[in-house]
């Protein structure tokens, strides 16, 4: 199981073995460094319970190989946190704070590494541990095309366009960015934006998708699927792009016979500020028949609607998408658009990335992409195969495990 003597130190903010996205995120690479070296995890308090609760539920031999430290700061420093803008000042002053803590604490180890819910504008302060240092997987969410926001209120776009003046002001002006960037041995970049913006030196990076999955398609083959059953997955926010998610259905559905329309559905799975702009917007298409929207549900519950659709359709703006591996394990092919996200997780094979242009021909080639693999059967299986391929190669924890590995060993 272990390799080396090495010890890592990792802070990962959020880790939580129930829940997805950061705190998926944050536990599955502590099992992934844990499979190779022996790992010292310093996490918020209030990751212990469920850390604890899954552990003992889930007895594994790399256990042995993790120890969990839990810091936080003092209530009159957190009661406010509130937001998306308060939990990112929180995470600064935690990520400031913890490296006093765990001076304190006298810990014997070779690397530190701030592996979860960070981004290219935050800065770490485990540099001052005066240890080799990873930081990342480090990611970037690339500004939102002004078009694309027509159908949101102004005030998202004025939230939008001042968080982005804010980045700015950390990319040319702080100090701490700079001292972080200068001081890692190496950073694990997950798009190709996060170089670009950071600068880094030859040879201090690497390129690579943070985002995976856990294999739960336990089928040996894949099978057909009865009827075309498109799912999308996420946040009811702006920066999913669900407004092009129904509106590409719609043109979609529009251009096939009243036969073939009893065949197909569209699954959203979420909640969040826009479903009801969401589900009037769905109301005015006369698509109510055809589109379904379902709460956040049991992870096993979606594993089984991912096992049972054809398509997985998510043209958001982000920079990341920890849903798009998910899809791929159950071979379906993914329609997106052409970004740093999840366009860039993506090839041919198994799906298609639509070039970010005007409103209304992106929604036209999103729908022609859907017509397609609904017409081309033999199209469909071959991107079937091809996302499960794909994800094989490059999107499970093992292949993340195996990619740490290979960066440590470097250092």
């Amino acid at each position: 199981m272990m390799t080396t003597n090495q010890i890592i130190l990792a802070t990962c903010y959020a880790v939580n073995p129930y829940k997805g996205s950061e705190d998926a995120m944050g536990w599955n690479f502590v099992y992934q460094i844990a499979r190779f070296r022996k790992v010292i995890a310093i996490t918020r308090e209030n990751n212990k319970i469920h850390i604890e609760k899954y552990m003992a539920e889930n007895p594994d031999p790399v256990y042995m190989n993790i120890q969990f430290l839990y810091f936080d700061l003092p209530y009159w420093m957190r009661f406010w946190k509130k937001g998306n803008l308060g939990a990112m000042l929180y995470y600064y002053l935690w990520q400031k704070k913890v490296v006093s803590f765990i001076k304190k604490q006298k810990l014997d180890f070779d690397i530190v590494h701030n592996v979860n819910f960070h981004n290219d504008w935050t800065p770490s302060f485990l540099w001052k541990l005066n240890k080799p240092m990873v930081w990342g997987p480090v990611g970037h969410h690339p500004l939102i095309p002004k078009q694309y926001l027509k159908d949101y209120s102004i005030q998202y776009l004025i939230k939008d366009r001042l968080i982005w003046l804010i980045k700015n002001c950390f990319w040319k002006f702080s100090v701490s960015l700079r001292n972080t960037i200068e001081h890692s041995d190496h950073i694990w970049c997950m798009n190709s934006s996060v170089p670009e913006k950071l600068k880094p030196g030859k040879g201090q990076y690497s390129l690579y998708p943070s985002v995976a999955s856990e294999d739960f398609f336990q089928k040996k083959e894949l099978l057909p699927k009865s009827g075309f059953k498109i799912i999308s997955v996420g946040r009811f926010v702006p920066l999913k792009g669900f407004d092009l998610t129904i509106k590409s259905f719609a043109q979609f559905i529009n251009q096939i016979s009243e036969k073939d329309k009893a065949l197909c559905k569209l699954t959203l799975i979420g909640t969040g500020e826009q479903k009801k702009s969401y589900q009037s917007l769905i109301s005015s298409l006369e698509m109510n028949n055809f589109i379904e929207i379902i709460e956040w549900i049991d992870r096993k519950e979606l594993m089984k609607i991912y096992e049972q659709s054809s398509v997985f359709l998510f043209p958001s703006h982000e920079g990341a998408g920890m849903v798009v591996p998910e899809a791929l394990s159950f071979g379906l092919p993914v329609v997106c658009l052409e970004n740093e996200g999840p366009g860039e997780f993506i090839n041919r094979t198994c799906g298609f990335a639509i070039p970010q242009q005007e409103y209304n021909e992106t929604i036209e080639k999103l729908s022609y992409a859907l017509l397609r693999l609904f017409l081309e059967k033999n199209l469909r299986k071959e991107m079937s195969t091809g996302a499960r391929k794909h994800y094989l190669e490059r999107f499970s924890w093992e292949k993340r495990g195996e990619y740490l590995n290979t960066i440590y060993n470097q250092i």
